[in-house]
């Protein structure tokens, strides 16, 4: 089991930054990919970052070249976001996938974090 705790979103205007991070408690060292996710108002849940505990990482590309995911030490993970847009509003949540005997793999979930960026 993994507990996921997240920190850091709230409001700021367009062109400014805020940072995101995670706190992952429990079997950590169970832990294959952290990333992070936003779910817009009436859109669908959509991946933001991901990075893997060799350092391999992936965006999507709304957020290519503005956003940075990091992983400081193995129970915690951060989203740096810079140049936010008003579209980048969203809950924020941090996700980890585990791997276990047999290849089994679960994902877990933070609470979620809310970002808003004012026009």
């Amino acid at each position: 089991q993994v507990q996921l705790v997240e920190s850091g979103g709230g409001l700021v205007q367009a062109g400014g930054s805020l940072r995101l991070s995670c706190a992952a408690s429990g079997n950590i060292f169970s832990i294959t990919v952290m990333a992070w996710y936003r779910q817009a108002p009436g859109k669908q849940r959509e991946l933001v970052a991901a990075v893997t505990t060799t350092g391999s990482a992936n965006y999507a590309d709304a957020v290519k070249g503005r956003f940075t995911i990091s992983r400081p030490n193995a129970k915690t993970w951060n989203l740096q976001m810079n140049s936010l847009k008003p579209e980048d509003t969203a809950v924020y949540s941090c996700s980890a996938q585990t791997s276990g005997p047999g290849g089994a793999r679960n994902d877990y979930w933070g609470q979620g974090t809310q970002v808003t960026v004012s026009s």
